[in-house]
């Protein structure tokens, strides 16, 4: 099955939104992200590479810095994965922050055993944060609705978990009407959208809790005037992409309207927005992928074979047709923009 199947009825079948349906797949009982290792279906930026993690402590130190330097200083990771870059965050802290660090994973599956014990672990964030909250890939996990267009309006599309077939439903309730009105209008019959609304709510409910500081979303994304005719909804098994289907065995994935999540920031409180991609914000941040000079390989071939390799690994990350592609959603909490990114092409 794919998001742009044909609708196949079955008197046997057991029909629920997607959005119930991707709970339960992801977040159940034995829910992907409860039973599964997510990185052995999909490499993110911080697989990719620890200058990830390193581009990320450059943002957090400018945060840090425009705080007052606190005590303590809170670092909480959304979607926490196996806590990795927290992890490598925590290694390369100078001692200063370090011991002023607050770090805390926000995942709904278990602690990993190998994890620094300085880093808290639990399934919700912390109800009052002052630091740098990060979501990297996460609210494109967040589980939403999709819609189809017909003659008659919008209709949501139902699915069975246990066969993966799918038949159209009611129309969504207003509030996901206003939504799609507002931020994702259709205008022709079978075009399909994903009800951004709950990411909208979730990123909105985490800018809520910081007191002071800067949240960053990390992910796939699209914006009001590319939004994509048939939605985006996917899924990684293994490291390859297959049909989507809500039984657990996969991620189940779609890009994020990060233009509508910035809207419901602000409304939580936020102060200033960015919006801009990956590789104009890690280039900000210190990252460039430049290759060392030629010469460097006859005076210090070993210094040259280092900086090449973490050349590599920086071209990688800011690839604007690969991981540099991705949005960046940065929003403040009492504070401007950090420094390092207020050259960044942005809009907000």
């Amino acid at each position: 099955m794919s998001h742009a199947a044909a609708i196949t009825p079955s008197l046997a079948a057991v029909w629920t939104s997607w959005r119930a349906a991707t709970q339960q797949a992801l977040y159940g009982e034995h829910g992907f992200y409860r039973a599964q290792a997510p990185s052995r279906h999909f490499r993110t930026s911080v697989h990719a590479s620890p200058y990830y993690a390193e581009a990320l402590l450059e943002l957090l130190l400018q945060v840090d810095e425009a705080l007052g330097r606190p005590d303590p200083l809170d670092l909480v990771d959304v979607g926490a994965g196996r806590g990795e870059v927290l992890t490598g965050m925590l290694a390369l802290a100078p001692p200063d922050l370090r011991e002023r660090l607050r770090p805390a994973a926000v995942e709904v599956a278990a602690r990993p055993a190998d994890l620094p014990a300085a880093i808290t672990w639990a399934a919700a964030p912390p109800p009052s944060i002052t630091g740098l909250i990060l979501a990297n890939e996460w609210l494109d996990n967040v589980p939403v609705d999709l819609v189809q267009q017909t003659r008659n309006g919008p209709r949501l599309v139902l699915v069975d978990a246990a066969i993966g077939a799918e038949r159209l439903g009611a129309p969504p309730d207003p509030a996901d009407q206003a939504w799609l009105d507002r931020w994702w209008p259709m205008t022709s019959r079978g075009q399909r959208a994903e009800l951004g609304r709950p990411r909208d709510e979730a990123w909105a409910g985490l800018v809520g809790r910081l007191q002071a500081g800067v949240a960053v979303a990390v992910d796939y994304a699209h914006a009001a005037a590319a939004r994509p005719p048939f939605g985006s909804l996917t899924a990684y098994r293994e490291g390859r992409p297959v049909a989507p289907w809500p039984d657990g065995t996969c991620d189940l994935t779609s890009h994020v309207a990060l233009d509508a999540c910035a809207a419901a920031g602000t409304a939580a409180g936020a102060r200033h927005t960015l919006l801009t991609t990956q590789r104009e914000a890690l280039l900000a941040l210190g990252l460039s992928g430049d290759r060392p000079p030629l010469g460097l390989a006859s005076t210090d071939p070993t210094r040259y074979v280092r900086l090449l390799r973490r050349a590599s690994e920086e071209a990688e990350l800011v690839d604007p047709s690969g991981l540099g592609g991705f949005g960046w959603l940065v929003q403040t909490v009492g504070l401007p923009l950090p420094g390092g990114l207020q050259a960044c092409h942005h809009d907000g």
